[in-house]
């Protein structure tokens, strides 16, 4: 191969995580190259026109980014200073409920626990809202190292304090702590990991969400979750780095010589690609890696706002249909089953309420729907999203102009790690936490020399914040590079300069 086929470090996907592992190598001064094979950048933090509606764009997975604002490699990256703005709706999110008044979330711990029928939802959250960075460093680590704040007395009592908490909601429920209300409020968030709601990682996954959601907000991006994404290639770009899209990379020999190569994709694809360069047994636990359940996309453009019954719903960034927390466990149930919930767990996110840019030429807008399935459903859930959003909103159906349904089992289509319609690139259990994406002391290694996992199928695992693709270029700099101190992230003129961020 001649020099020009020859490179410091690939990255193959450019979804939040193979951005991040990009800018972190890039700013650490190597020679980077990005091929992603949509033809346009973001995986799932895309936000795209589909025709439905003049000037109307719609966000293709992620639309509000509570891991985005907490998360340290963001933080450090700087998004207000790049000019990404995060809008914090007032209402964070809400559980919304046929013929009465919904339960919502505010930013504001106390005023969200006065309107809920039980003192219990800020006995439950107050000392994880005062403790958000713990709650962060234990949500958003390697799950193979104890985080530093965490190694000190008032960190173990955190540790016990969240322990209790997810044993208690694990083994008792939450009903009996917060009420009626509560429980439906925290089983809304708790079905985002799509699973049986009686386990510790769905515990896990409503304590932090409902944690985050106080302390630092559920945000929305102005312009779209793609402002996030043209942040992180706009400092590529700057770095040196080269990007090809419409690129999908079939055969490892048709990538270019490099020291270091970085895979944004899932284990089954990555272990396709390598093939017996993989040891047998590395390869084998790729293969069996198990994916979860599913979501069906449904994308609408509305002539007005949803018409919600309870008014306080038109000011919720994201909007939990399901019912009671029974109810919400029920339908969770019949998708872990292999069946459709009669009644699904519907998420809903109405950003053109809190973003001006989002309102099209026409006034039109989107609204942004996921509802819960069974693996690798086919069925279009329009109809059954619509229904949901009916029972809270009377006349919902006469506001929609046009809508598009991507069925779970057509999501790869947009987005290759999706398969079968599983959004969070792995099935969600508390042996998956640590076992991402197989039991391995280094999550991120492949057992190939040079080649790394860096997606949400490696710890932290799913969500917006850029630390898996942080940890796996982390490794790829030690150990390809000999690089051991992290590059300053934030915005500023000039080469990168290398710093010593303790936090990474």
């Amino acid at each position: 191969m001649s020099s020009a086929d020859e490179t410091d470090a690939v990255v193959v996907g450019s979804g939040p995580n193979g951005l991040a592992a990009a800018v972190v190598l890039a700013r650490a001064g190597l020679a980077v190259r990005v091929y992603e094979a949509q033809d346009t950048l973001g995986g799932g933090a895309r936000t795209l026109d589909l025709g439905l509606g003049r000037g109307v764009r719609h966000d293709i997975c992620s639309a509000v980014h509570p891991m985005a604002l907490a998360s340290p490699f963001f933080q450090a990256f700087d998004l207000p200073a790049r000019g990404v703005e995060l809008i914090q709706p007032e209402i964070a999110y809400a559980q919304a409920f046929p013929g009465r008044a919904a339960a919502v979330a505010y930013r504001d711990l106390d005023r969200t626990s006065s309107e809920l029928s039980s003192p219990g939802w800020k006995t439950l959250l107050r000392p994880l809202v005062a403790s958000q960075e713990a709650v962060t460093a234990l949500a958003l680590g390697d799950q193979r190292s104890i985080p530093p704040g965490l190694v000190s007395k008032a960190g173990l009592r955190f540790g016990a304090q969240f322990a209790a908490r997810l044993t208690r909601l694990r083994f008792d429920g939450a009903a009996s702590l917060l009420g009626d209300d509560g429980a439906a409020l925290l089983a809304g968030v708790a079905a985002h990991q799509i699973g049986p709601l009686r386990s510790c990682s769905a515990a896990a996954v409503g304590l932090t969400l409902s944690a985050l959601a106080h302390a630092v907000g559920w945000p929305i991006p102005r312009g779209g979750s793609q402002s996030l994404v043209d942040a992180l290639v706009a400092d590529l770009l700057a770095h040196g780095a080269s990007v090809r899209t419409g690129c999908r990379i079939a055969a490892f020999e048709s990538l270019p010589r490099a020291r270091a190569y970085l895979f944004d994709c899932s284990p089954r694809a990555l272990a396709r690609l390598l093939g017996d360069r993989l040891p047998g047994s590395v390869r084998a636990g790729l293969l069996r890696y198990p994916y979860g359940n599913a979501a069906t996309k449904v994308d609408f453009v509305l002539n007005e706002p949803v018409p919600w019954a309870d008014e306080r719903l038109r000011r919720a960034g994201t909007v939990h249909m399901g019912g009671s927390a029974a109810q919400v466990a029920s339908a969770e149930r019949d998708v872990a089953a292999g069946r459709h919930a009669p009644q699904p767990v519907v998420l809903v996110s109405q950003p053109a309420s809190f973003d001006p840019s989002r309102v099209g030429s026409s006034g039109q807008r989107p609204l942004w729907t996921y509802a819960h399935v069974p693996s690798g459903s086919d069925l279009d859930m329009t109809q059954t999203v619509i229904a949901q959003i009916e029972r809270a909103a009377p006349g919902f159906r006469d506001t929609i102009a046009a809508s598009q349904c991507v069925p779970a089992a057509r999501l790869a289509e947009h987005n290759e790690n999706y398969i079968d319609g599983d959004i969070a690139v792995g099935a969600i259990s508390l042996y998956r936490l640590f076992a991402r994406p197989r039991p391995a002391w280094n999550p991120y290694r492949t057992g190939q020399q040079g080649v790394y996992l860096c997606s949400s199928a490696t710890p932290p695992g799913p969500g917006v914040h850029g630390m898996a693709g942080l940890y796996a270029a982390r490794a790829a700099l030690r150990e390809r590079f000999a690089v051991r101190e992290m590059p300053e992230l934030g915005p500023r003129p000039g080469p990168a300069e290398p710093g010593t961020k303790a936090l990474f």
